[in-house]
């Protein structure tokens, strides 16, 4: 009895404390998942927008998962054999059909955080005056969700780190930087085109391009940036590749409370690729700083960030840049290319048109980096795919203060996704031929004839906009260069015209043409 008397106590002790944690776990967790969002649906309304109703705890994501297979199929149904470039309806179907409902700017859900969509220029530029790259926010939900990816890079950070980042990296698109690279943007497109040489001897003229192209770029970034060649290099974007149909391949709850438990399958899986990649890419960070210390001189990518790295970079932040930009600085090139290829097979007239350019301008010589400006023509076709297929479909922005437009206030902490391919395809802004392939729009015009320049913006906006972009366009013109020089190309009768939103603008079901030498 007296053991039972001492124990009481205790155990009296420990359930109140017990009951006090719980309590403070539910009103937390409470506050969260309703109150908090309650509060922005208020506010969000209070100002005027307006959106599909969400249902608590999915928010629009139901909708999202049910409206994409029934609009896709009942728009690749009209025609199987007509590539049509209004791929606004097939890529997001969801939100097409809310634009026609809403209009261009509204609100939805994903799970209890709410977005404000936007597909207004006009809207996009009195939102974005005066608000500075440091002073945008990243979307909250995305930087945990794609935290495996991408981690505190460039895309992701914000504030003065975002700054520091940015000075620090900058240099490394230096024109100077960018003309050593050349050589290795020649030799590694050589050993594809030399390697296509082969097998269309052999009697298999068809490639899947997108799968060419991408093994590509991601070899030349991996030589450029980083110095690497052979397995580790091959290694990290396949992982890269592989974490990329994890994330954003398959039915997960972005936004949704406990989602890592709902989807534990595929989250787990993209946290062991990543686990991988940073064990991979510390190796060839390692690896780069024992040869520093043997006298050698870098002057890429990475090695400005170990210049930089004397304090001002931490061991996760340098990995986290080096992931980011593995993916990204071959991503955005590769699918450019891609989709560049499907229309010039679609325009064989384009593809002589190049050729002509290419002979006037580069003639029989070897490439020099001097002259890709030169390619005028070359960055017409550039423009257009990038206005009809570009590889980043959308901008997300979290604001961090209260922005006013036009009468209708923003609130603090609010999320913001900016539909790039709406933009790009509304006929307000760019006329009836907006889904028609015309590269000669950008004669003489940077923005396309588009009637507000903000509608055109293949590498994002302000002073968040792509840091690779002259990166970009030298690989780009480099890498056509030498296709067209070479080998005529044309489309697959196997090809099925699928544009997916899988973080970037992708076929569906590979890029299949027939490729002939000249």
């Amino acid at each position: 009895m007296d053991l039972f008397l001492d124990v009481s106590p205790f155990w009296y002790m420990f359930f109140n404390v017990f009951v006090v944690v719980l309590s403070l776990m539910f009103l937390k967790l409470f506050l969260r998942c309703w109150i908090l969002p309650v509060r922005a649906q208020k506010k969000l309304g209070e100002n005027g927008f307006s959106g599909p109703p969400p249902s608590f705890p999915l928010g629009n994501l139901n909708d999202m998962k049910k409206l994409k297979p029934a609009l896709v199929m009942e728009e690749t149904s009209k025609s199987s054999t007509i590539i049509n470039h209004a791929i606004h309806s097939i890529a997001l179907p969801h939100f097409a059909l809310w634009q026609q409902q809403y209009g261009k700017v509204f609100v939805y859900w994903l799970g209890i955080e709410p977005f404000v969509y936007v597909a207004d220029p006009e809207f996009l530029s009195v939102m974005s005056k005066g608000v500075l790259g440091k002073s945008w926010g990243k979307p909250n939900v995305f930087k945990k969700d794609r935290e495996p990816m991408f981690g505190t890079g460039l895309l992701m950070v914000e504030g003065d780190d975002w700054t520091r980042h940015r000075h620090i990296i900058t240099p490394a698109f230096g024109h100077v930087n960018l003309k050593a690279m050349k050589s290795m943007m020649v030799e590694s497109t050589n050993n594809m085109l030399d390697r296509w040489a082969m097998q269309i001897n052999s009697g298999n003229p068809e490639f899947d391009m997108e799968n060419e192209i991408i093994g590509t770029a991601g070899e030349i970034i991996a030589k450029t940036s980083f110095g690497v060649k052979g397995e580790n290099g091959t290694q990290v974007l396949k992982n890269l590749r592989a974490m990329q149909f994890a994330l954003f391949n398959s039915n997960r709850y972005v936004g949704v409370p406990f989602s890592n438990i709902l989807a534990f399958k595929q989250n787990r899986k993209a946290s062991k690729l990543g686990e991988e990649i940073d064990g991979l890419l510390l190796s060839i960070i390692n690896e780069r700083k024992r040869s520093v210390l043997e006298g050698d001189d870098h002057h890429d990518l990475l090695g400005m960030l170990l210049k930089a790295d004397k304090g001002k970079f931490t061991a996760t932040e340098l990995i986290d840049e080096c992931k980011t930009f593995f993916f990204a600085g071959h991503e955005t090139t590769a699918l450019a290319l891609t989709w560049t290829f499907m229309l010039l097979a679609m325009h064989p007239e384009w593809q002589e048109t190049l050729r002509d350019e290419i002979r006037q301008v580069i003639g029989d010589s070897e490439i020099e980096y001097n002259k890709l400006a030169g390619l005028k023509k070359m960055s017409w076709v550039m423009n257009e795919v990038l206005r009809l297929y570009p590889p980043a479909p959308n901008t997300q922005r979290q604001a961090r203060k209260d922005i006013e437009v036009n009468g209708r206030v923003i609130p603090n902490g609010t999320n913001i996704w900016i539909d790039v391919v709406a933009m790009h395809h509304d006929a307000e802004l760019w006329g009836d031929d907006v889904n028609k392939f015309k590269p000669e729009r950008f004669d003489g015009d940077l923005h396309g004839g588009c009637k507000n320049k903000m509608g055109f913006m293949p590498f994002g906006f302000g002073g968040r906009m792509c840091i690779g972009r002259n990166l970009t366009t030298m690989e780009y013109k480099i890498v056509l260069s030498l296709v067209l020089s070479r080998f005529e190309i044309s489309v697959s009768p196997g090809y099925r015209h699928s544009p997916e939103y899988m973080l970037s603008l992708r076929p569906a079901y590979g890029l299949p043409l027939i490729v002939r030498p000249l």
